[in-house]
């Protein structure tokens, strides 16, 4: 039997995915109150500007006074898609305080805060969901929160931001260079008047420490993701990719060691495999894979951003908060029981594309490989190309730690047959 008086839900933010989260929530209201068990009801909204007209929201739910809207002791549910650290912060904290659980697509909080914000859920006995923040609309955290959790996670590889996926796809199929792909993006709304967020994996960096965090049941927070950007990738580097059978995307990459001690997560530029999933991935798409013990390799692909695919993450995590809320329960918190040490990125082991620009005489390429040997770095491939006294050597590596590679390209720079290093970039995906 449908429980008659509604839950409440508070909104904060209204803009891109506010605006469809509220509109699902009245579009949809009826099945939504049967798959939940009672009605939802759009109780308050939270802006900035509320003299903006907003469609389908009644103006007298609008108010610029949040923290009034949090602590009103009413609310069973309070929606957070305004962003950043705060107010945001503090909003949901205070939200705990007064009686309502959380849902936020706040990536960049929950990947420097995420522990803070689970200890004071727990303390309230609420819940915090944030299946919006890694992803979109792609089911992945409740997979690996609660699917996976009877598995051990080992690997979660993933291109997790679709501004990068977009410009990557574009000067690869197109030849295009990173600043037209760019501009592209640009005017089709992929990517922001700063790009900067997306384009130096800022954004990925935040979705990897969450991932990795509920992959491997560890606490791991932004500061502790290794972040490369991607504005450096040439159409050169694609070249060479091609010549490998392969591509390049800009990859969160979170993985247990070997020995299973320790963990890192990084997120940078690599080349892999046309073979692999994730080549495939085109234009501002996500996808993810996982790789465990006992389930194997399971892939989670779709759009990754925008207002609707967003929204409908939200509305996952509302219903699911609200499911809880009636029956007088919580879901799965923070889960950091294995709290393995978060190692740098001199321990990861892959392979290496090394480009060098070298003098065309004989005995360069004996003098670079003399260098890999001893640092202890193995070669995989050679190939040489020269004209006019010029050369350009490509190297690629079997596995190898970050630190020995760095350890060898500080020698080979010392060399007088080489007047560069050109470009560098890791192999994933094999």
């Amino acid at each position: 039997m449908m429980r008659t008086r509604p839950l409440k839900v508070a909104l904060l933010g209204c803009g891109v995915v506010g605006s469809e989260v509220a509109r699902i929530m009245t579009t949809h209201a009826d099945d939504l109150a049967a798959r939940i068990g009672a009605p939802v009801e759009l109780a308050g909204v939270a802006v900035r500007r509320p003299s903006k007209v907003r469609e389908g929201i009644d103006p007298a739910l609008v108010t610029t006074d949040a923290t009034a809207l949090v602590k009103r002791g009413d609310i069973d549910v309070v929606v957070e898609v305004i962003g950043g650290i705060e107010p945001a912060r503090t909003l949901i904290t205070t939200a705990f305080e007064h009686g309502a659980s959380v849902v936020s697509a706040n990536k960049a909080l929950l990947a420097q805060d995420g522990a803070d914000l689970h200890a004071a859920a727990e303390a309230n006995n609420k819940d915090l969901y944030y299946e919006a923040a890694v992803a979109g609309a792609i089911p992945l955290i409740r997979p690996l929160r609660e699917s996976l959790a009877g598995d051990k996670v080992n690997r979660v590889l993933g291109i997790v931001n679709g501004t990068t996926n977009f410009i990557l796809d574009k000067m690869d199929n197109t030849g295009a260079g990173y600043q037209e792909a760019l501009d592209e993006a640009t005017a089709l709304g992929y990517a922001e008047a700063d790009p900067t967020a997306d384009v130096e994996g800022f954004d990925a960096a935040a979705k990897a420490a969450i991932l990795a965090g509920i992959a491997f049941h560890t606490r791991v927070r932004l500061d502790d993701v290794y972040r490369e950007g991607m504005t450096e990738v040439t159409s050169a580097d694609f070249a060479s990719a091609r010549e490998m059978g392969c591509t390049i995307k800009l990859l969160a990459i979170c993985e247990r060691a070997e020995d299973g001690g320790s963990v890192t997560a990084r997120v940078h530029p690599a080349m892999i495999p046309l073979t692999h999933p994730l080549a495939s991935v085109r234009g501002a798409y996500n996808a993810v894979f996982v790789e465990s013990d006992a389930s194997g390799q399971l892939m989670f692909y779709g759009p990754g951003a925008g207002g609707a695919p967003t929204a409908s993450a939200v509305l996952g995590d509302l219903v699911a908060v609200c499911r809880n809320r009636l029956n007088g329960a919580t879901g799965p918190g923070e889960s950091s029981y294995a709290a393995l040490p978060v190692s740098g990125m001199g321990a990861v082991v892959t392979r290496y594309h090394i480009s060098l620009d070298v003098a065309d005489k004989p005995g360069v390429l004996a003098q670079v490989a003399t260098v890999f040997a001893e640092h202890g770095v193995s070669i995989d491939t050679v190939r040489q190309q020269g004209k006019d006294g010029e050369a350009s050597l490509v190297v690629v590596t079997h596995r190898a730690s970050d630190a020995a590679l760095g350890g060898t390209v500080e020698a080979l720079r010392k060399l007088d047959t080489v007047r560069g290093v050109a470009s560098i970039m890791r192999v994933e995906g094999e």
